[in-house]
């Protein structure tokens, strides 16, 4: 049997010299790197850092099986935050000293690696493996399977990793003697998390896009006794909790005129200002603030990759993240023609009431931390209603 240590194979944050940590700027790379991509988060592995699994046997042929170390790495942002990430190129070395960045998954270095065909089997393990899930909830779904003692962290971060490497790097799990130096019920308890992982329940899951969020469109007008809009929500996040701040007269509905619930504001809700006839004329902003996942699967690859390559990292779960977005809103008093503004000589009318340009969709740097909630603010006049309603971030 062939030993190597996880500072050669496998990744474990073993000692190389723990140099200062050193975060440059995000920005493109020399043409014998990486290029990074707009946004793309950029960070540091944490020297000596990182939590260890259980060490593991992974067959090779020819009735072979060479041993490795597992880590859950630790990954400092240039922002301050961190990601927790597990290895997806099992044959190259880790590199304390060089930053990686956020790269799509159809650049990763090596086309020809199993990770090109398989990348969503690996997401769906990082989705159900640790630490995405806690020990009690993979110890749920191992239907059928009794575990010693319950699962342990190590053993799960073993089997996580064992999975990942499975499609990342065509390894397999020797089923004989599956961790080295724990004895044989830690080894039942890696390898029946390990087929779960990796079993048929794997359908895969895509690559997901960060959270956006809009409303379409930024500004309105109308006459009091209609309704102004509508303002269309279109967000990838999640919207939890509902504060509307509205002048005496003015109420926020659906399409059928009936009092918008939390439940309603979510992607594609179509929301309108419903202004009593007697109302006298005036104006509200609409503040929009939504918090998703920027997901677990994020790939990293080392910026000087193409010279000096270094162990490409995924990510393990999830960040949060808060968009936000604003729309106004203003109405005249019934029967009160607004008055108009002449047009410039060389270009055409103003657009009529109620359109506008739509605001642009708010993105993300990804490196930004992340929850799962919302508030909705319409800023108005005198009278404060507010809907709130908590939900689970699970």
């Amino acid at each position: 049997m062939q030993v190597r240590s996880g500072l050669v194979r496998g990744g474990i944050a073993a000692a190389a010299a723990a140099a200062a940590l050193l975060l440059a700027a995000q920005g493109a790379t020399a043409d014998t790197g990486t290029k990074a991509e707009d946004g793309a988060a950029r960070g540091r592995l944490v020297p000596n850092g990182g939590t260890s699994g259980l060490g593991v046997n992974l067959d090779k042929g020819n009735d072979t099986k060479h041993y490795y170390n597992t880590v859950l790495f630790d990954l400092k942002l240039s922002d301050g935050s961190s990601l927790k990430l597990y290895c997806v190129e099992i044959e190259t070395n880790i590199d304390e000293q060089q930053d990686m960045l956020e790269t799509p998954w159809d650049k990763y270095p090596n086309p020809d690696s199993p990770f090109t065909k398989n990348n969503a089997k690996i997401n769906w393990v990082l989705h159900h493996g640790f630490p995405t899930e806690d020990l009690k909830g993979i110890e749920a779904e191992l239907k059928g399977v009794t575990l010693h003692d319950g699962l342990s962290q190590a053993e799960a971060i073993a089997a996580t990793q064992a999975a990942v490497w499975h499609f990342s790097d065509d390894e397999n799990l020797n089923r004989d003697k599956p961790v080295q130096f724990g004895s044989a019920d830690n080894g039942a308890d890696v390898l029946a998390v390990y087929d779960y992982l990796i079993g048929a329940d794997n359908v895969g899951i895509g690559q997901q896009p960060k959270p956006t969020l809009s409303i379409t469109p930024a500004s309105a007008k109308g006459e009091a006794g209609t309704k102004i809009g509508p303002f269309t929500i279109s967000t990838t996040g999640d919207i939890t909790d509902l504060t509307t701040k509205l002048p005496e007269g003015v109420k926020l509905v659906d399409a059928d005129g009936k009092a918008v619930t939390e439940s309603q504001v979510k992607d594609g809700a179509k929301l309108y200002l419903d202004v009593a006839k007697d109302a006298k004329a005036g104006s509200a902003e609409l503040a929009l603030e939504a918090v998703g996942h920027l997901d677990t699967g994020r790939l990293f690859v080392g910026e000087n990759y193409a010279k000096h390559p270094a162990q490409s990292l995924i990510v393990a779960e999830s960040q949060k993240v808060t968009v936000d977005t604003s729309a106004s809103a203003s109405w005249t008093e019934a029967g009160v023609t607004p008055p108009t503004t002449p047009a410039a000589p060389t270009t055409t009318p103003a657009a009529p009431a109620g359109g506008s340009a739509p605001l642009a969709n708010t993105g993300v740097d990804a490196s930004l931390p992340i929850g799962i909630g919302a508030a909705l603010v319409l800023a108005g006049g005198a009278m404060l209603v507010l809907v709130r309603r908590r939900r689970s971030n699970a």
